[in-house]
């Protein structure tokens, strides 16, 4: 479980610039919150650190050149994407 303030600290650093991670991160977030396990804050924080246009590609399915430790936090984000 995440503590308040690495909470916050990833909301933070999940607004981007580009409106469609925006909105998957957002849900995520909000079904998720501070439930995250420490496996899942550091697979997500590593995906936080690719440029916006291949985050998007990755989590739309179009590009699956990611870290393979990052491989469950990609599909999260993908099933996120795909129910709303």
């Amino acid at each position: 479980m995440l503590s308040d303030a690495e909470l916050s600290k990833l909301r933070w650093r999940c607004r981007r610039g580009f409106l469609e991670n925006d909105l998957v991160l957002e849900r995520l977030l909000k079904a998720r919150g501070n439930e995250f396990t420490r496996d899942e804050f550091t697979q997500l924080k590593a995906l936080l650190e690719l440029d916006d246009n291949n985050l998007w590609d990755i989590i739309a399915g179009r590009n699956d050149d990611y870290p393979p430790d990052t491989e469950p936090m990609v599909a999260t984000l993908r099933q996120t994407l795909s129910t709303h």
